[in-house]
C-alpha cells in the first residue's frame, strides 16, 4: 500500500485511498472522467517524442534507446573504487554513478580532525588530482557517462575529472560528465553545503557558465528532487520544489545576458521512486509535460531538445527497511518497474542492504540484474510508454499537475526558491510533511510490510558491507607524499592568485 492513506470498514474493505500528494483515487475510472478533465490528446499527451512529452522524449522509447543503468559506487580509496567500477561495467552497467566520502563532500582533506571517522566510509575519498587519476584508470571516458554526486565542490571535482580525462588523451569535446552541483536541495534534504545561498547559487551559475564555453557534453547540474523527497515531501512537493529550484539556477544565468535555451538543454534532474506505484508513474509524465510547457511559457525555449525533462528516476531509499531486508529486493524491483513504466531515460536502485550501510559487491550487482531483467526478460521495451490512454493514468496524471502547480505557486508567493529556503519555509513543510507520514505509518494507516504489518518470522542475517580502517590511513599516508612531493610554493602562488 505504499504511502497512500487507506480508510477501510468493519470488514476490511477499502473505503477511500487517498495519496500522499493528497489526491482522492476512485475506485473506478471511465470515459467520464476524461471528460471531467477536459482530456486533450493532442495538449495533454501528444504523440511519443512530440510536445509535451507526456508520453517519452523519444518516438520509439526504449526500442531505440534504451534506459542508462548507473548504479551509485564508490567506497574507501581509488583503488577500491575503480575495481568496483571496472566491475559494474563488466557486468554490463552502462554509466558510472560517483559516491564521495563526507569529508570531500564538505571540502575537507582526509587527516583533518573533521574527517577522522569518515574517510571513505560512505563514498570515495578525494584529496587530489591523483586520486582522480587512479580512480578512472582504465575506463573508456569517451564511451562512458559519469555522474559526479557532489555539490559544495562540485566545480572543483568537475575540474578534476576534466583534467584527468585530457591527461589521459581525450579531448574535452568527448567528455561526458554530470556534478550534482543543486546546493539549494542541500539546504533543504541533506546538510552538505558550505557557504550561504546567494554565493552558492552564484558558484553553480559559474559552472553552467563554464560548461557552456568549455564542454559541450557536459550536464553542469543535475537539479534533485529526490533527497527532498526523502527528507519527507510529497511526491507533487518533490517536482515542484525541484523546478523552483532551477528556474532559480536559470534566472541566475540569464541575469548574465544569456537565453535560457542556450543552455538549458543541459539541466538534468535526480527523482525519487518510493511508494505507490501509479502517483510515481503519474508524477513523472506529469512533470515531463509541465516542464517542457513551462520552459516556453516562462523563458520563450523553443528548441525541441531544449524542452526535455532528463535525468536519473531512482529507487528511493527511505522506501528500504532494517526489518526482514531481503523483503527490499521486492521493493526494489518494483521501483525499477515503475522507472520503466515512467519513461526513465537514466536509472539507479538502492540495493536491498541500503538500509544498514552501503551496498555490498552482491547487493549492487543483484540491483543491476534487477533492471536487465526488466530490460530484456519482461518485454518493457515493446512499446512506448503502455500505459497511455488509461483513464486512470490519464486522470491521474492531470490531476497530479495541478497539485505540482499549486505547490510551486506557493514559493513563488514567498519570492522564488532562494527566499523560500532562505526564510525556512520549505525545510519546515518538508519537516511537517515527514512528521504526518510518521504518525500515518504509526497509526497502521499507511502499511509497511515487516515495519507494521506481517512482522512475524525471522529475520535473514544479511552481509554487511565492512568498514576498513586501513583505507583512512592509506590515504592519509599517500596525501603526506603528495605534499612532500609537490612544489609547494607554486601552491600558495595558485592560492593567492584566485
Amino acid at each position: 500500500m505504499g504511502v497512500a492513506t487507506y480508510i477501510k470498514d468493519e470488514k476490511d474493505a477499502i473505503k477511500e485511498v487517498i495519496l500522499q500528494s493528497g489526491i482522492k483515487v476512485k475506485a473506478v475510472y471511465t470515459p467520464e472522467d476524461l471528460e471531467r478533465i477536459g482530456f486533450d490528446y493532442e495538449k495533454d499527451l501528444g504523440d511519443p517524442g512530440e510536445f509535451p512529452f507526456t508520453r517519452a522524449l523519444y518516438p520509439l522509447g526504449y526500442r531505440s534507446r534504451n534506459w542508462t543503468t548507473r548504479q551509485y559506487t564508490g567506497f574507501g580509496t581509488p583503488e577500491e573504487t575503480n575495481e568496483r567500477f571496472k566491475l559494474m561495467i563488466s557486468h554490463g552497467q552502462t554509466g558510472l554513478n560517483v559516491a564521495f566520502d563526507l569529508p570531500t563532500q564538505m571540502g575537507y582533506d582526509s587527516d583533518d580532525p573533521m574527517a577522522e571517522g569518515e574517510v571513505g566510509r560512505v563514498g570515495m575519498a578525494v584529496d587530489s588530482l591523483k586520486d582522480f587519476e587512479i580512480a578512472f584508470k582504465d575506463i573508456e571516458l569517451d564511451k562512458i557517462g559519469t555522474g559526479l554526486t557532489i555539490n559544495a565542490v562540485a566545480s572543483v571535482m568537475l575540474a578534476m575529472y576534466q583534467s584527468v580525462a585530457e591527461k589521459f588523451g581525450y579531448k574535452k569535446e568527448v567528455i561526458s560528465a554530470t556534478p550534482q552541483n543543486d546546493i539549494l536541495k542541500e539546504m533543504v534534504g541533506r546538510g552538505a553545503w558550505i557557504y550561504p545561498v546567494e554565493p552558492s547559487v552564484r558558484l553553480i551559475g559559474d559552472t553552467i557558465e563554464y560548461s557552456m564555453k568549455e564542454l559541450p557534453r557536459c550536464n553542469p547540474v543535475s537539479v534533485c528532487g529526490y533527497h527532498i523527497r526523502e527528507s519527507g515531501c510529497t511526491p507533487a512537493q518533490e517536482i515542484a520544489y525541484a523546478f523552483e529550484i532551477a528556474f532559480a539556477y536559470i534566472d541566475n544565468v540569464v541575469a548574465r545576458g544569456y537565453k535560457a535555451e542556450e543552455f538549458v538543454g543541459r539541466f538534468s534532474f535526480n527523482l525519487n521512486i518510493y511508494g505507490n506505484l501509479w502517483e510515481n508513474v503519474a508524477k513523472f509524465r506529469a512533470a515531463r509535460k509541465l516542464w517542457a510547457k513551462l520552459l516556453r511559457e516562462r523563458y520563450g525555449v523553443q528548441n525541441k531538445r531544449a524542452l526535455f525533462l532528463r535525468g536519473i528516476f531512482g529507487g528511493g531509499g527511505s522506501g528500504m527497511t532494517k526489518q526482514q531486508p531481503e523483503n527490499n529486493i521486492i521493493r526494489g524491483a518494483y521501483y525499477a518497474l515503475t522507472a520503466a513504466l515512467s519513461g526513465a531515460q537514466t536509472t539507479a536502485l538502492c540495493s536491498f542492504d541500503e538500509a544498514y550501510t552501503i551496498p555490498t559487491k552482491r547487493a549492487a550487482l543483484l540491483s543491476l540484474r534487477t533492471f536487465q531483467i526488466l530490460m530484456d526478460e519482461i518485454g518493457l521495451r515493446d512499446t512506448v510508454d503502455p500505459l497511455a490512454g488509461s483513464y486512470f493514468i490519464e486522470t491521474l496524471t492531470k490531476e497530479m499537475e495541478e497539485k505540482i502547480l499549486e505547490e510551486m505557486e506557493k514559493v513563488e508567493k514567498i519570492g522564488g526558491m532562494i527566499e523560500a529556503v532562505s526564510s525556512g519555509y520549505v525545510q519546515r513543510e518538508v519537516a511537517r510533511q515527514a512528521y504526518e507520514y510518521e504518525k500515518r505509518l504509526q497509526e497502521g494507516k499507511v502499511i509497511k510490510v515487516g515495519v507494521n504489518k506481517y512482522t512475524g518470522g525471522v529475520d535473514m542475517e544479511v552481509e554487511l558491507h565492512e568498514y576498513n580502517e586501513e583505507w583512512a590511513r592509506q590515504q592519509i599516508e599517500r596525501l603526506k607524499e603528495l605534499r612532500k612531493a609537490r612544489d609547494n610554493k607554486a601552491v600558495k602562488e595558485s592560492l593567492k592568485a584566485l
